[in-house]
């Protein structure tokens, strides 16, 4: 046997020592190249069997969060859709870049492609009309939409605040119409003419041409469940009997200290549905039949990724836009800035990082310059998020102290036990959200919790200048009445 020379062994033992140091922080020698992006439409992350509830049926998302990352604190930049979507895909908070996601990776070599809503579209006047609403064609290579007929699809539909139900296809609820968001269809049919189960159909598609061509490609899929109207099979609204579902807790004199400006622009009294706690748990039922069946098509994604050995060499990250109210403090749908509208689900599954449950906060903003280092690009300076690779190594890890979140009437902060939101009239909420995880007492106007309150003034105030934030200030900055009440 020749004899081995000692450089050699050198170089070998070098080689040794770097794969055991990458081993050893979670990192394989196998290269992430593609990325698949799904984002699904008004998800609020505590519906997920992976966030702990234990009615909403979602075995594939909670499949995905077993090989990945769940990042139990993620909060969205804008509350409702627009203003989130334009900011996430060009990663900062206010105004859009000039370099958006896709025109990044698009320089970098990438092919780019979108199916469904992504940016900004109409549900459902875009996804009948099949259009493209607010896309930006710059982000894409090729983009392709899914239609429907939404809450025009056969079948038996209910719109639950007016307490209509009807098989009639005449009168309903749809584009502009006020109360489009409390309308539900449920129907004999296997799915396939939904916009998510066309969505799914695309992106398999796509990703055996790109597995063909073998060039790197990046897949940005946007189902529109659980965004109204809830149109689903009947199968999918069979799984959740009316007896199955528990409604929020109410309190009533829950606004007694919540400023008028935290209010939530659609409320029970407004939208009559108070009047049939039946009817709220069919809106809850019809939210579920949504949320699973847009599971189902998740997981028609991840199977074909995995039998085309696609997984090996492709990062996935799931996202919502925003979260969602069903009830909760009386409050239905979004815009407002608590909890429930504020946080949002977001796994990422990477080849080669570590798995599990992380309580590192984590804003939507960050997963431009999260995408661009898992695939191994420097991203932009204009670029306002942070890489959460970080956190990807090490969940214990922290990449920023405190999430921030923007609406029409204010800002809020959340950090690791407290959440604070100041509005435009100056008017504030402070929650301990360790204590009070449902934010039902309001501790701004609290004496003994004034220091706090004062900590989270100076870091909000930071944050808008470190950030260049521009908050618009109400008319009239006379505090609200119940603001001022002391408890």
């Amino acid at each position: 046997m020749p004899r081995i020379s000692q450089p050699i062994l050198i170089c070998v033992f070098l080689v040794l020592c770097v794969s055991f140091s990458k081993f050893a922080n979670g990192q394989t020698e196998q290269q992430i190249k593609n990325v698949v992006l799904i984002v699904s439409d008004d998800l609020k992350a505590s519906v997920l069997g992976c966030y702990g509830d234990e009615v909403c049926q979602t075995p594939n998302i909670d499949r995905l969060a077993k090989e990945g990352m769940v990042f139990q604190k993620a909060y969205c930049q804008g509350t409702w859709c627009a203003p989130s979507r334009q900011s996430f895909m060009h990663s900062r908070y206010q105004s859009g870049g000039k370099i958006n996601l896709g025109m990044h990776l698009q320089s970098n070599g990438m092919y780019s492609a979108r199916v469904g809503k992504i940016y900004h579209m109409r549900v459902p006047g875009d996804i009948i009309a099949g259009t493209d609403g607010l896309d930006v064609q710059s982000s894409w290579t090729e983009r392709f939409n899914s239609a429907g007929l939404e809450a025009h699809t056969p079948g038996d539909y209910a719109c639950l605040n007016l307490n209509i139900f009807s098989k009639e296809l005449a009168n309903r609820e749809s584009t502009k119409m006020p109360n489009r968001p409390y309308v539900t269809v449920k129907y004999e049919g296997d799915g396939s003419d939904q916009p998510d189960f066309k969505s799914a159909a695309k992106a398999i598609d796509i990703l055996q041409k790109r597995k063909a061509d073998q060039k790197p490609f990046f897949l940005a899929v946007g189902f529109v469940r659980p965004h109204y109207p809830m149109v689903a099979p009947k199968q999918y609204f069979d799984k959740y009997p009316l007896d199955k579902i528990t409604l929020p807790e109410t309190r009533e004199d829950d606004w007694d200290d919540i400023p008028k400006m935290g209010l939530g622009q659609s409320v029970s009294s407004k939208n009559k549905m108070d009047n049939s706690a039946d009817n709220r748990k069919r809106m809850w039922a019809g939210y579920y039949a949504s949320v699973t069946f847009m599971d189902e098509q998740v997981g028609k994604v991840l199977d074909e990724l995995d039998r085309l050995k696609l997984r090996e060499s492709t990062a996935v990250v799931f996202i919502s836009d925003h979260g969602y109210h069903l009830g909760e403090h009386e409050f239905w749908q979004k815009s407002n800035l608590h909890e429930e509208v504020s946080r949002v689900p977001m796994i990422i599954s990477a080849p080669g990082y570590k798995t599990g449950n992380t309580s590192a906060l984590a804003e939507l903003v960050d997963v431009y310059p999260t995408i661009s280092k898992l695939v191994g690009f420097e991203f932009p300076d204009e670029v306002q998020g942070k890489s959460l690779l970080p956190v990807l190594k090490d969940p214990t890890s922290q990449v920023r102290q405190l999430a921030l979140t923007i609406n029409r009437n204010g800002v809020a902060i959340r950090g690791d036990e407290w959440a604070y939101m100041r509005y435009s009239d100056q008017s504030e909420e402070l929650y301990n959200m360790s204590y009070d995880p449902d934010q039902f007492e309001n501790l701004a106007s609290v004496k003994k919790f004034q220091d706090v309150l004062n900590d989270h003034r100076l870091a909000l105030e930071i944050r808008i200048k470190e950030d260049g934030l521009t908050m618009k200030q109400a008319k009239k900055k006379k505090q609200s009445k119940q603001n001022s009440q002391k408890k």
